[in-house]
């Protein structure tokens, strides 16, 4: 369990908020860290790995189109796999890992290319700027490496989401209500 899945889990049960997580390259990591910290039960809604390229239109909506233009490591299937997730799964909010974890290169993509993904509510009754947003990075070392990378970034591209949501006040006041949780 990570630190930053404890403070994801922490914000999102404060908001009152569910998570769903479209996974590729990490292959069910991100769920795995996520369902490691107690309580997650409250806010995680569940998650698709879909690691074969037709399962992210069959299960996820990717467009098809740009599968087959722009191959699976692409920044907009990132965006819609956490789109596609968060629909699919009933969330406030979606994440997503799409990238080459090695050994060989994938989609005209050098390993170590990683697309992470955060999709969250709309409007603004939910305090939110709304839409998704997509990290691009370009991690060093071998397959376990980079796939643990790509975990601890979609997470903390999620935690700056939920924190930005909030003013630091706010923060305080929600940690000092849930005992420093």
């Amino acid at each position: 369990m990570s630190s930053t899945a404890t403070d994801v889990v922490r914000l999102l049960t404060v908001k009152g908020e569910t998570l769903a997580v479209a996974e590729s390259l990490t292959g069910g990591l991100v769920a795995a860290d996520l369902t490691s910290v107690p309580g997650a039960s409250k806010v995680f809604r569940g998650s698709v790995t879909a690691y074969a390229t037709e399962l992210k239109h069959e299960l996820l909506g990717v467009d098809a189109t740009l599968l087959t233009a722009r191959g699976a490591v692409d920044p907009q299937v990132a965006a819609q796999m956490a789109a596609g997730v968060r629909k699919a799964l009933g969330a406030d909010w979606g994440i997503a890992t799409t990238g080459v974890a090695g050994p060989e290169p994938q989609d005209g993509q050098a390993v170590g290319t990683v697309f992470v993904a955060v999709d969250g509510p709309d409007g603004v009754d939910s305090g939110s700027a709304g839409g998704g947003k997509v990290a691009a990075l370009r991690l060093n070392g071998d397959r376990a490496e980079i796939r643990r990378e790509s975990v601890r970034s979609v997470l903390a591209l999620l935690l700056e989401e939920l924190a930005g949501e909030q003013t630091g006040n706010e923060r305080a006041q929600d940690t000092e209500r849930n005992g420093g949780f």
